[in-house]
């Protein structure tokens, strides 16, 4: 077997086609934008379910096969969001789509087991920028697609991304380590996956809290016990999907909360741009650019955030993790700021976009190394599902969050410039918090794990986590 490249999987952004393309699936399949907009939703809700799972197998013997076949389902999927179906099979093809987001984890643990500990380092920090900052660089294209050849060709570079994908993973991924186990909780994968599904489908639903106030608060409350019962689960387990007892850790479980706020104020601040770019002049605001011009103006965020994931690796050398982490938060603090003040022309939106993509390509490329100080190599791939969780639940907060303050402001037919200006000082607020956070965890001084330990899942003394 070859030995393996630097391993990324593009599944990220191709499950986020959804994004650019819900009114053009919207006019193509003569849906609602309500109904659109579940190409993008049940992506990510497969994503999410599939994630925990994946990172179990991916723990085990059958790691190889494991991503091989999932990326197969992805190409399967692929194949029918570009074939001439009714859109009930669209949907089916964007779930299949969205498993691959699982994939993310799994390529962390790849890098972590088979390449030298500095090249996998950097190799793990660009893999977690990737998988965020990627989009920006889909987004664009996908739009310029759907615009020439209609919304099939946009998802026929889908088919053809994941395609090439399978055929590169059948020649470099290298077999797991043996010794490992691969025994996965189906009871509490299924939990898992009804918890999942409520919290994902309440963030995505608000018109669910407006109109059906007693049905949200009855699926909120279901969805918090089926979790309590996972998690319960997990902990009498003795394969569990997530190691529930290394999750409490003090640095995972704090660096998890920096990713759940954090990633509910990333996630919207890039909503709340591209959003704001897209309304027409009319509205007394906006720049009324196409969905084209508009996914142009994701290049900085793309640009800047790979430019930080690079230079983050070679920063953690004179800066301990928890302290990088505080410090993008800060920068992306630093983007709300520039948002709230200054957004009378596009060049300010794009130096905001720039900045926001500096700071989260920084917070993806610190965060693995919080996490994976107090990891054992063999649960790479579950500990960074798990967190992968926390970010997609995050994401919905997010995007749920500027829906709902946006629509407190709403005219006629678009939100009042004031409530804009809102929304951003209530994700200047989350990344304080997330500062505070991860901040908090230096204090921590984990140690870290050492390769002889990391095999039988023992940390050991050693230097903090830098």
């Amino acid at each position: 077997m070859l030995d393996p490249p630097y391993p990324s999987c593009p599944c990220a952004p191709v499950a986020g086609l959804g994004t650019p393309l819900i009114t053009s699936v919207a006019t193509t399949f003569h849906v609602s934008l309500d109904s659109a907009q579940w190409t993008l939703t049940v992506a990510l809700l497969s994503g999410a379910v599939a994630t925990p799972v994946l990172g179990r197998l991916g723990a085990g013997p059958h790691r190889r096969a494991t991503i091989l076949a999932t990326l197969a389902i992805v190409v399967a999927g692929s194949a029918l969001t570009v074939l001439p179906l009714p859109f009930a099979w669209l949907l089916i093809g964007r779930a299949a789509q969205g498993v691959g987001l699982g994939l993310t984890a799994l390529m962390m643990g790849v890098a972590r087991d088979h390449l030298p500990e500095e090249r996998g380092t950097a190799t793990i920090a660009l893999i977690s920028v990737v998988s965020i900052i990627g989009a920006g660089v889909g987004y664009p294209l996908t739009a310029l697609l759907a615009e020439i050849g209609g919304v099939r060709a946009a998802y026929g570079f889908g088919l053809f991304v994941t395609a090439v994908a399978f055929l590169t993973a059948w020649r470099s991924i290298p077999a797991a380590p043996e010794g490992r186990s691969a025994h996965v909780n189906v009871v509490g994968a299924l939990v898992l996956a009804g918890g999942l599904f409520l919290v994902l489908f309440l963030a995505g639903q608000r018109s669910l809290w407006s109109r059906h106030l007693t049905a949200a608060v009855i699926l909120a409350v279901a969805a918090v016990l089926l979790l309590c019962v996972w998690t319960a689960s997990e902990l009498r387990s003795k394969a569990p999907l997530v190691d529930v007892r290394a999750v409490r850790h003090p640095a995972v479980a704090g660096a998890n909360m920096a990713m759940f706020v954090g990633g509910s104020g990333m996630y919207l601040l890039l909503t709340l741009i591209t959003r704001y770019a897209q309304t027409p002049h009319s509205a007394g605001y906006g720049f009324g650019l196409t969905t084209f011009v508009a996914g142009l103006v994701l290049v900085p965020f793309s640009v800047l955030g790979f430019v930080a994931g690079k230079l983050t690796p070679r920063v953690r050398r004179l800066i301990d993790a928890p302290f990088l982490l505080a410090g993008s938060a800060v920068i992306v603090g630093s983007g709300f700021v520039l948002f709230a003040v200054a957004r009378s022309n596009l060049a300010e939106l794009l130096v905001a976009m720039g900045v926001l993509g500096f700071g989260v390509g920084s917070f993806a490329a610190a965060m693995p190394g919080v996490i994976l100080a107090v990891t054992p190599k063999s649960e790479t791939s579950s500990a960074m599902s798990f967190n992968y969780v926390v970010r997609s639940v995050g994401y919905s907060l997010g995007s749920a969050t500027g829906g709902l303050v946006l629509a407190t402001g709403t005219g006629q037919l678009f939100p009042n410039d004031h409530a804009y200006t809102t929304a951003a000082l209530v994700g200047i607020a989350a990344m304080a918090v997330t500062a505070l956070t991860a901040a908090a965890l230096a204090r921590q001084r984990p140690p870290e794990i050492n390769p002889t330990a990391a095999t039988a899942g023992v940390p050991s003394q050693g230097r903090s986590s830098r």
